[in-house]
């Protein structure tokens, strides 16, 4: 089956779905094409976490191990960090002869404009939605949802068009408006072919940054910023816990402006060792989960989450709706939000387990993401959507001969 998948913003050296599904559609043995946007005007907010250099270098590396192909198209603009393409696109996508084309983001500019032009095209539509209802903030979005649900939802429903959630969140049912019967629900994972706990990995990397055996390594890896809770972060660095053990941190990630120097100044006059890092391309993340004990998410929770807790790495993190579901096998623990205190006491309350305890959280943490989050039968769950949405199409045409 030739699958093309249409996304805003792809990087070949991130961690995202569309990274990790697109490999394994082809080990299946399915052809994939990604279509998406050059980067010379995708946001700074967006490329500055991965770079923008050599992005050709990078796909071609992408391309050669995975065997998926990369289409990168201009675009005009960029609006709220969304793209608005060229009406060629339609025609690069046609060209691809697909049996099938997964566009990434149903409430995306060009999910829109693919579903207004339906009528034109040869082929079915399977779509996905990445939103959470917490992080749907634009002051405008009442008046969108409204437009969505006047406008493309009947679309939607009309082509029995199947919307894939990505997040256990009601979001595309309680806003746009699209039944639940459309809107399976396919959950982001790991890919436990690259993250899996291994000791060998964690002697040598504490070996070489001088990191004692039986120290507590402390892991926060991702963008250092307002939205990701910096300031939270370097205020737990700043002053003692309530343990006595050794304690370092381990940051991956780099900081911006004003507000990332008041952070590394934090990190500086820690009375515990913080060791830097820079951001690291996804493949070469998992050394710093498998050198660590606990991972930290001072606020939000990005798609890390299944990658360290794979490498056996309890977790703690704020207690917004999505992490409280999550931490519901003992594998993570919910501070209050905003709460340095709280945040403070967690974690020493964690680190404090007796060893017996924390062997049995961390093994609570592997088995979480083993038996439900670990992206192969996921992305075979993908591919069971996709086949059925190209079945949907099929019948559908032939019934209106």
């Amino acid at each position: 089956m030739k699958i093309v998948q249409v996304e805003d913003f792809f990087h070949p050296d991130a961690g995202y779905q569309i990274n990790i599904i697109s490999k394994f559609f082809v080990k299946f043995g399915h052809e994939v094409t990604i279509i998406t946007s050059e980067l010379d005007k995708v946001p700074e907010s967006l490329t500055s976490f991965f770079g923008r250099d050599n992005i050709e270098e990078r796909d071609n590396e992408y391309s050669n191990k995975y065997g998926v192909k990369i289409i990168r198209l201009p675009v005009r603009s960029y609006i709220s960090n969304r793209a608005y393409f060229y009406g060629k696109i339609f025609d690069v996508i046609k060209a691809e002869n697909p049996d099938v084309v997964f566009v990434h983001g149903n409430d995306r500019l060009l999910g829109m404009q693919y579903l207004l032009k339906l009528k034109k095209m040869d082929y079915p539509l399977i779509m996905d939605n990445h939103m959470l209802e917490m992080a749907s903030n634009n002051k405008f979005n009442k008046i969108f949802y409204r437009w969505y649900k006047q406008f493309i939802t009947p679309i939607i429903v009309k082509n029995g068009i199947t919307v894939i959630r990505t997040q256990d969140d009601p979001f595309v049912n309680k806003r746009l408006g699209i039944p639940e019967s459309l809107t399976p629900w396919l959950s982001v994972g790991s890919d436990t072919l690259l993250f899996y706990p291994d000791s060998n990995i964690r002697k040598s990397f504490r070996e070489e940054n001088g990191i004692a055996e039986d120290s507590i390594v402390v892991l926060y890896a991702g963008k250092i910023d307002k939205e990701k809770g910096g300031k939270l972060l370097g205020e737990l660095t700043s002053e003692k816990l309530s343990v006595n053990k050794d304690i370092v941190f381990v940051i991956v990630g780099k900081t911006n402006g004003e507000y990332g120097e008041e952070i590394e100044a934090m990190f500086k006059g820690s009375p515990y060792r913080v060791l830097r890092f820079p951001t690291q391309r996804y493949s070469d993340l998992a050394k710093f989960y498998q050198a660590s004990d606990i991972a930290v998410f001072p606020k939000q929770c990005s798609l890390s989450f299944y990658d360290v807790q794979a490498c056996g790495l309890p977790v703690v993190f704020e207690d917004n709706n999505i992490n409280v579901d999550r931490a519901i096998d003992n594998n993570a623990f919910t501070f209050k939000s905003d709460s340095i205190e709280d945040f403070r006491n967690v974690l020493s309350e964690l680190i404090n387990k007796e060893p017996e305890e924390f062997e049995r959280i961390k093994q609570n943490s592997i088995d979480y993401v083993r038996q439900n989050y670990d992206y192969e039968p996921i992305s075979r769950e993908y591919i069971k959507e996709i086949e059925n949405s190209v079945k949907h199409y099929k019948e559908s045409k032939n019934g209106r001969k």
